[in-house]
């Protein structure tokens, strides 16, 4: 009898680690890198000397030779395609995976509440992150960077609310 109830228990396992890997919308393949806390320790962040950036995917998956990172949004996906915000932040993942295990990846997941997105890392996507990179820095070097939106709720959650002089929380 015992071992029919280990059975049973395996198989129930097994289920609820399929259902919650669907959930999470990850692919078929071996989880490598998780910064989503609950799947175990929290791991160090990927870097790229070469783009001198540094990043933690919410999963990086081990899929057949290649990997595919997948970054969780919890809200609903855009009507129309996703986010530049959210492609740009997967495509930063991509070019770190790529340096931290030598194998480029050719497509990454955005996981939002209600569909999956596959975005292909293309080398036009790649120079695109690269130029926006160069911006950034660019305008890192400003004295002043002016607040661009009217939400009380986004400066709540901003980092630099409490040097900021535009806050609005």
């Amino acid at each position: 009898m015992l071992p029919f109830i280990l059975v049973l228990l395996a198989i129930l396992l097994w289920f609820i680690a399929r259902r919650a890997r669907q959930a999470a919308g990850l692919p078929h393949g071996e989880v490598v890198y998780s910064d989503m806390g609950g799947w175990g320790r929290l791991e160090r962040p990927l870097f790229s000397q070469r783009l001198q950036l540094t990043g933690k995917p919410d999963y990086l998956v081990r899929a057949g030779a290649g990997y595919v990172p997948v970054e969780v949004k919890s809200t609903r996906a855009p009507a129309s395609w996703a986010y530049a915000a959210h492609i740009y932040q997967l495509a930063a993942y991509c070019a770190l995976a790529a340096e931290a295990y030598g194998v480029r990846p050719d497509y990454g997941l955005i996981k939002y509440d209600d569909k999956t997105l596959r975005v292909d890392f293309t080398p036009q996507l790649e120079a695109e992150l690269v130029d926006l990179l160069e911006e950034i820095r660019a305008d890192g070097e400003a004295d002043e960077v002016a607040r661009s939106h009217d939400s009380a709720a986004r400066c709540r959650a901003c980092g630099f609310r409490g040097v900021c002089e535009e806050s609005l929380a």
